[in-house]
């Protein structure tokens, strides 16, 4: 019995966590590192213990300081959501030899299905449908590269250790598989700390379906629906719903039994989801078996009406499952979204940065789980160090669609000022044709989606650039400071006052009259003015007349800048009327500078080397991804500032080349 539990995570998973166990009448503890000091999930709990500095290494993947923070406060369980320490067998089994209750399978359980090589040994072994491919223990590239010519192209390599699209790549042609394998290996030992790899025949434009199985100490295993995650991008979901669109009652029930047959084969206890992929034909092949909860799990919870976090306390405190296999029923639908600190403009980077406002939507049958505030004592910054996953929005209905429109909506309402988040990247996939007819493959955002304009950089339209001049002149004090000098006095009204705006790389040159309540922003060309009637405007919300249609926008002011949001679409605007003119580098700087905060895993150039365009100088790992920073220029290398190990920030200048075209122009001026 325990009555004091330990949550091992952090952000949304760690709030959802604490809330379940205290609903249940259990104490609960947070652990949280340097980083997470003001955390949601750190205030939430009971207790909170600091378990060390920011890198995770020294914090969340620490075993020995979790097991003292338990010590330390009396807690006899663990639950260790998901990511981190959840699949690591070594600390499960540590945990029950301190007589700590870890909150998952039992460690021969996770040891076996953490290893995709020797997991999909066991299932073959099963009988469990499994794509044909090398699971061999022979892992030399020579080998490798032989046994992925017997498969035949196109082929996954995988790193069998791996999750969340790390160490994962998909391979067209034997030309190349060497520096395929290489990477996928690199990255796997970096973020599992094993390089080992299996092969399998790529399933083009499958189904990725996955079965939520739990199971109890008494010997009793059910399946509870299946959930569709086929639309991914590097192997990581986007988009998750229950049930799939694509699967019928037969096919549920053949790939719920099999689910079933894997959990029971390694005598499984809590949850899991057996994951799989299903061709064109309905055919089903075993992928993985993930022995924990899922990021997804609230789509199960809202078509089955159950509690998964609470069925987990349960079940580790001895109690049978609540329900049998015929009990379990699925009624209406759900869809998941994850928003990101990522940028769909410039291929999905991550992104670091403050919160300055986080206002989820709210309403019928929505749902948001997240673990981040707002504010600028208590807010949070988004760092390098974690995955940058901020929060779930999730919607429920009846049917299908009624999820779909519901989660389209809340997906616009959601909004977040400050870092740079997948908003309008989720609101397009959603409401694109292939995605509403419950057509959308695992080939989706690679084939289908590729024109959406959510994936390159957009200019802000004249509206957004009107709209933040007006914010600039009612919020700044240009307007204050004209009412204090002409104080009781109107005519046709105030002369125009001239803007300089800016947003990424545009600029304007704009003017804006008022009169009483109506505003003329004016651009370099007549027929680009925009008209705006003032309803109202407060701290936060802009309301206006334009072109006879009543709006709003959200806004906010904050690091020198205003942050819109209208609808789905996000621009930040800097007001640059009374800037200092500056210069930026031009592109082909030669002037190699981090694309985030991270630290740097290899350096693959010394001073004095000769470089060509496009080759890659440095490596950068954040947020569990490698991140090459390739040279912009061909030249000579002049000087590295860095080496392997180096923690650095955004924009920090890592390499500097001259650069062929400075030579030549130098020679000839001689």
């Amino acid at each position: 019995m325990f009555e004091k539990i330990l949550i091992a995570n952090r952000g949304e998973i760690a709030v959802r966590v604490i809330k379940t166990a205290k609903s249940l009448g259990y104490k609960t503890v947070a652990v949280y590192s340097e980083a997470d000091v003001n955390a949601p999930h750190v205030t939430l709990a009971d207790e909170a213990v600091l378990i060390g500095p920011a890198p995770v290494g020294e914090s969340y993947l620490n075993p020995s300081n979790i097991l003292d923070a338990a010590k330390l406060t009396g807690a006899k369980a663990i639950h260790p959501g998901y990511g981190f320490l959840s699949e690591n067998s070594q600390f499960a089994n540590t945990c029950e030899k301190e007589g700590i209750e870890f909150i998952g399978p039992p460690s021969a359980a996770i040891d076996l299905m953490g290893s995709k090589r020797l997991s999909k040994i066991a299932m073959i072994e099963a009988g469990v449908p499994c794509i044909p491919g090398y699971e061999g223990s022979e892992q030399a590239i020579e080998a490798l590269v032989i046994e992925a010519k017997k498969i035949g192209f196109p082929i996954m390599v995988k790193a069998s250790a791996g999750g969340g699209g790390r160490g994962m790549r998909l391979v067209h042609e034997a030309a190349e598989l060497e520096e395929q394998i290489k990477t996928a290996r690199s990255e796997a030992e970096n973020a599992f700390g094993s390089g080992e790899l299996i092969l399998e025949k790529a399933v083009i434009d499958a189904r990725h379906i996955e079965i939520q199985v739990f199971a109890d100490k008494h010997g009793n295993a059910v399946y509870l629906g299946e959930r569709d995650c086929s639309i991914q991008r590097r192997h990581q979901k986007v988009v998750e719903e229950a049930p799939s669109p694509f699967v019928d009652p037969e096919l549920r029930s053949k790939m719920g039994e099999s689910a079933v047959q894997a959990a029971r084969s390694c005598d499984y206890v809590g949850a899991g989801t057996v994951e799989f992929l299903v061709d064109e034909n309905k055919n089903f092949y075993f992928l993985e078996m993930n022995t924990r909860l899922q990021v997804e799990h609230p789509v199960t919870e809202l078509i089955t009406g159950t509690d998964l976090v609470a069925w987990q306390l349960n079940v580790a405190a001895g109690q049978k499952l609540p329900l049998e296999q015929d009990e379990i029923t699925l009624t209406g639908h759900a869809m998941e979204v994850r928003l990101y600190a990522e940028d769909p403009t410039n291929n999905f980077m991550p992104q670091t940065g403050p919160i300055h406002r986080w206002n989820p939507a709210n309403g019928d049958g929505v749902r948001i789980d997240s673990g981040i505030i707002e504010g600028t004592e208590t807010g949070q910054t988004v760092s390098p160090f974690y995955d940058p996953m901020l929060a779930k929005i999730i919607a429920y209905g009846s049917n299908r669609e009624e999820a779909r429109r519901r989660l389209v909506r809340a997906v616009e309402e959601s909004t977040l000022f400050g870092v740079t988040v997948n908003n309008n990247f989720l609101y397009e996939v959603l409401r694109h044709p292939a995605f509403i007819q419950g057509e959308a493959t695992t080939g989706f955002i690679g084939n289908d989606f590729t024109g959406s304009t959510s994936l390159s950089p957009s200019k802000p339209d004249n509206l957004f650039c009107a709209l933040a001049a007006l914010i600039s002149y009612l919020k700044l004090g240009v307007k204050q400071a004209h009412e204090h000098v002409l104080s009781g006095w109107s005519n046709t009204g105030h002369s125009p006052w001239p803007y300089q705006l800016k947003s990424g790389e545009h600029k304007w040159q704009l003017s804006l009259e008022q009169k009483q309540q109506h505003y003329v922003i004016r651009d370099e060309k007549p027929e680009d003015d925009t008209n705006l009637e003032l309803v109202s405007i407060d701290s936060d919300t802009l309301c206006y007349i334009h072109n006879g249609i009543r709006q709003s926008c959200l806004y906010q002011i904050a690091d020198g800048k205003i942050y819109l949001r209208c609808g789905s679409q996000y621009f930040n605007f800097e007001d640059c009327t009374h800037s200092a003119s500056s210069t930026q580098e031009s592109i082909g700087s030669g002037q190699i500078t981090a694309s985030m905060d991270g630290a740097i895993i290899d350096v693959l150039t010394t001073p004095g080397s000769q470089v060509k365009k496009g080759q890659t100088l440095v490596i950068l790992e954040a947020m569990k991804m490698e991140h090459p920073l390739k040279s912009d220029v061909d030249g000579v290398v002049e000087s590295v500032n860095v080496v392997t190990g180096d923690q650095v920030k955004l924009r920090q200048l890592l390499v500097t080349i001259n650069s062929s075209d400075q030579n030549t122009d130098t020679a000839k001026a001689g």
